[in-house]
C-alpha cells in the first residue's frame, strides 16, 4: 500500500469519533413524556402487542430496516485470515455503504472462537447467526473463507426466515453478468454459445460460474482454473464445489485454456494474463479481470492485444465491477417487501436492472452529477448519447443515483412474483420514493 494512502486511511479511521458508524435515535427524547414513551412504562405497549402478534415486530421496531454484516475474518479482502478484530474496519465500511447508498441501517458483527481445526466451524457460525435472526431483517455474510462459506449460506437460507446473502459470492456474479449481457449484445454473440474461462476457483468464482449457467451459459463451455491449473476430469484433490466444472480436456494451464475462448473472468491474482493470451482468444474477446489491487491484465495491455471490452475491479479504470452496485439495492428491495430470502430470480432482476440502466439516456441533472464525480470518464464522453452503451461503459457507475432505486424495484418485483414477499407494494412510483428516501437520509 502506498505510504500516503496508508497514512490518510489510518488518520481517516482514527479521527474522532473513531471508526465509521454510530447510532442515531429516530424519535425525540426531549421531554418526560418522550422518555416515558420510549422506555418504561410506555414501551410495554408494543412489547405486549408483539407478544400477541409476533409479526407486529416489523411495525413497532426498526428490525425491518436493519441488516447484520457478519464475518469471522477468515477471508478479508485480499488480506486473508486476519481475524475478527482486524476484519472489523471492513464490516464497518460495508455498513457505511448500506446507509449511504440505500438508507439501510447495518451493523458490523465479527465472530470470535468460531473455528475448528483452524478452519471456520460451519455449525457454530450457523448457530450464532440463527440466534441473531430476531434482531435483523436480513444478514449479509462477509469475508468467510471457501468452501465453508457455501455450506453456511445454504443452510442458513433453509433455516432462517429472512434474507441471507453472502456478498463475496453473489455480488460479483450479479454485477459481472450485467456487464456480460451488454458486452455480448455489443459483440453480437449468444450467451448459449460463448466459451468462458475462469481463473480462480474461490467463493466468488464458483458462485459466478454457477450464476452464468443459470443465465444461459452452457456448463460444458466453462473452463475453470485454480492455483494448480485447469480443473479437469480425473484431477486429484478437486472438491465437491469445483467438481461440476471438471471436464474432459487436454488443457492443463491457463494459456492453453484461453485459446479460442470468448470470455475471460479473473478472480485470482494480478498479472497472470499476457497480451499473447488475449491475442489467442476468439474474435472480439471480453476480458473481466477483477484481481485487486492489480488486475490479471491491465486494460491498456488487453486492448492493445485486441480485447473488445475490458472490465476490472478498480475505480480508476472504466467498467468497474464494484459490489456496491448490487447489495444496497438488493437489500433495499428485499427489506421493503419483507422477503423471506434472496432468490435466483431476485438476483437476475438486479442484473437486468444494471444492464438496462447502462443503455438508458442519462437525465441532464444526473449527467452533470456524474461528470463532476468522474471527470476523466466525462472527457471521454462516457455518459453521452441517447443510448450511452459503449465499450467503456457496459455497467453504470456506483455513484449514479438511479442504481439503487432501479435494482431495488426489480428485486422487489421478483420477490412478489415468486411469492416470497410478505408485503405487496405498488411499484408505480417506488423508484422515485426510494430515491427521495435516500436523498433525505443524507441531510
Amino acid at each position: 500500500m502506498e505510504l500516503k494512502l496508508k497514512e490518510d486511511a489510518l488518520l481517516y479511521h482514527s479521527s474522532s469519533p473513531k471508526g465509521k458508524i454510530a447510532l442515531r435515535p429516530t424519535k425525540p427524547m426531549k421531554t418526560q413524556k418522550d422518555l416515558s414513551l420510549a422506555y418504561t412504562p410506555g414501551v410495554a405497549a408494543p412489547c405486549l402487542e408483539i407478544k400477541e402478534r409476533p409479526d407486529a415486530v416489523w411495525d413497532y421496531t426498526s428490525r425491518g430496516n436493519m441488516v447484520a454484516v457478519i464475518s469471522d475474518g477468515t477471508a478479508v479482502l485480499g488480506l486473508g485470515d486476519i481475524g475478527p478484530e482486524a476484519g472489523r474496519p471492513v464490516m464497518e465500511g460495508k455498513a457505511v455503504l448500506f446507509k449511504r447508498f440505500a438508507d439501510v441501517d447495518a451493523f458490523p458483527i465479527v465472530l470470535k472462537d468460531v473455528k475448528k481445526d483452524g478452519q471456520p466451524d460451519v455449525q457454530k457460525i450457523i448457530d450464532v447467526v440463527k440466534c441473531l435472526e430476531p434482531s435483523f431483517g436480513g444478514v449479509n455474510l462477509e469475508d468467510i473463507k471457501a468452501p465453508e462459506c457455501f455450506d453456511i449460506e445454504q443452510t442458513l437460507k433453509k433455516e432462517c426466515g429472512i434474507p441471507i446473502f453472502h456478498d463475496d459470492q453473489h455480488g460479483t456474479a450479479i454485477i459481472t453478468l450485467a456487464a456480460l449481457l451488454n458486452a455480448l449484445e455489443m459483440s453480437g454473440k449468444s450467451i448459449s454459445k460463448v466459451k468462458v474461462v475462469f481463473n480462480g476457483a474461490g467463493a466468488a468464482a464458483l458462485a459466478t460460474a454457477e450464476y452464468y449457467v443459470s443465465a444461459g451459459v452452457k456448463l460444458e463451455n466453462i473452463t475453470m482454473c485454480d492455483s494448480k491449473g485447469v480443473i479437469y476430469k480425473g484431477r486429484e484433490g478437486v472438491n465437491k464445489y469445483k467438481a461440476p466444472f471438471a471436464h474432459e480436456t487436454k488443457n492443463r494451464i491457463l494459456a492453453d485454456a484461453l485459446k479460442g475462448v470468448d470470455i475471460f473472468v479473473g478472480l485470482s491474482v494480478g498479472n497472470t494474463v499476457t497480451k499473447d493470451m488475449v491475442r489467442s482468444m476468439a474474435h472480439k474477446p471480453i476480458v473481466i479481470a477483477m484481481a485487486n489491487p492489480d488486475p490479471e491484465i491491465l486494460p491498456n495491455d488487453a486492448y492493445e492485444a485486441g480485447a473488445f471490452i475490458v472490465a476490472t475491479g478498480r475505480s480508476d479504470y472504466p467498467n468497474q465491477v464494484n459490489n456496491v452496485l448490487g447489495f444496497p439495492g438488493i437489500f433495499r428491495g428485499a427489506l421493503d417487501v419483507r422477503a423471506s430470502q434472496i432468490s435466483e430470480g431476485m438476483k437476475r432482476g438486479a442484473s437486468r436492472a444494471l444492464a438496462e440502466l447502462a443503455k438508458e439516456e442519462i437525465p441532464p441533472s444526473i449527467n452533470a452529477m456524474l461528470k463532476a464525480a468522474y471527470p476523466n470518464d466525462a472527457k471521454e464522453g462516457i455518459f453521452d448519447g441517447k443510448n450511452p452503451l459503449k465499450a467503456m461503459y457496459v455497467i453504470p457507475k456506483p455513484l449514479d443515483p438511479r442504481v439503487v432505486p432501479r435494482v431495488a424495484k426489480y428485486v422487489a418485483e421478483a420477490a412478489m412474483k415468486e411469492g416470497i414477499a410478505r408485503v405487496k407494494l405498488d411499484l408505480s412510483d417506488y423508484e422515485e420514493n426510494v430515491r427521495a428516501r435516500i436523498e433525505a437520509s443524507h441531510k
